[in-house]
């Protein structure tokens, strides 16, 4: 087949740009994109083994990728490229296709002048493959001469971003599984992990820069510090000074708890769970990949997982899971469990990978 990109849209920019940002967090859009004919029938997959075939995929098609994202009710993963002849190899694969008009590098390119040009405290922007943009949100605190040169830097990038608003404040959930103490403060214990043998815990990385001590729920010390980093990232190694249990599992606040055996990548669809001492159990879907958010104070963080699972103060570091496998640590958002919001979570393979531990 000869290998030709599909020609562009061109779609005039409507005003401001500005979407409403509704209680589930991003809305999902398709007004650039459009499905290839099912010539081949798309793979029943997993989650887990949809994010296996998107990282297969993201090497095979290189630039001709535009994103993957994972249709929990079909349980397929669906694919954006750009030309047809990664369509054919996509399809093959077994994945849905979607013929889109970005591409990966346009939408990176995006988010570098976001970050030159709009670095304001209170903001995010996250990839989102489902509506094939950049969408940039801004929370209560940004000020009106704040969202006008927001608007502008998002207009100027035409059909690769949008700009939105979330009614809630963007911060790391400070005050947290199971809760763990120090210091005066709380957080929550994300998952068991071991060392060379020994055993540690990971949990946030704005709990680990404030307090290097941490207790139990019934004031017993049971670790210290052995790793933490934050801003950029958003994880904290602790290692376990007393004897006391370490399962390789996950509170359910139901007299319950879920097993842990393994730690995997989230993918944009995957079905996830979170569990955290302030509000316990609530689920959701992952929304998007490698977001950046502004908490303020010069606190920016990167590579987050967004989601649309609540969360509040007391939560953080708590543990984000899909099945038996670990996916996230929470970092921080807006909202709350009432009315809704956004929540990122710090993925667990970077930290797993960064302070050389394993989930057990």
């Amino acid at each position: 087949m000869k290998h030709r990109r599909i020609p562009r849209r061109r779609a005039a920019v409507a005003g401001a740009g500005i979407a409403a940002l509704v209680a589930a967090g991003v809305t999902f859009q398709s007004a650039n994109a459009s499905e290839t004919p099912d010539t081949v029938v798309p793979k029943t997959l997993s989650a887990p083994a949809a994010g296996k075939l998107a990282s297969t995929l993201g090497q095979n098609l290189g630039t001709d990728a535009a994103g993957t994202y994972y249709d929990a009710k079909a349980k397929n993963l669906v694919v954006n490229v750009v030309d047809e002849t990664a369509a054919r190899i996509a399809e093959e694969a077994g994945a849905k296709v979607r013929i889109v008009q970005n591409t990966l590098a346009e939408l990176k390119s995006a988010r570098t002048t976001l970050k030159s040009d709009a670095t304001i405290p209170g903001t995010s922007w996250v990839t989102d493959p489902t509506t094939n943009k950049v969408v940039v949100t801004a929370d209560k605190t940004v000020s009106a001469a704040e969202w006008a040169k927001l608007t502008k830097v998002v207009d100027g990038l035409g059909s690769t971003a949008e700009l939105q608003r979330t009614k809630g404040e963007f911060k790391p959930f400070v005050a947290g599984g199971d809760a763990i103490t120090g210091g005066g403060g709380r957080c929550s214990l994300g998952f068991n992990v071991v060392k060379g043998g020994e055993p540690f815990f990971l949990t946030a990385g704005h709990c680990t820069e404030g307090i290097s001590t941490w207790s139990d729920s019934s004031g017993t010390v049971i670790g210290e510090n052995e790793a933490s980093s934050f801003p950029d990232n958003d994880y904290g190694l602790v290692k376990y000074t007393a004897d006391v249990d370490h399962p390789s599992e996950v509170n359910l606040y139901n007299g319950s708890s879920q097993a842990i055996s393994g730690a995997s990548d989230a993918t944009v669809g995957m079905e996830v769970t979170r569990s955290g001492s302030t509000t316990q159990v609530h689920d959701g879907s992952v929304t998007g990949l490698d977001a950046t958010v502004n908490y303020g104070n010069g606190d920016i963080v990167n590579g987050l997982i967004q989601t649309d699972v609540c969360a509040e103060p007391g939560d953080s570091g708590g543990s984000l899971f899909s099945g038996d496998q670990a996916i996230g640590l929470t970092s921080g958002g807006s909202g709350d469990c009432t009315s809704g919001g956004e929540t990122f979570f710090q993925p667990v393979t970077e930290a797993l990978s960064a302070t050389g531990t394993q989930i057990g």
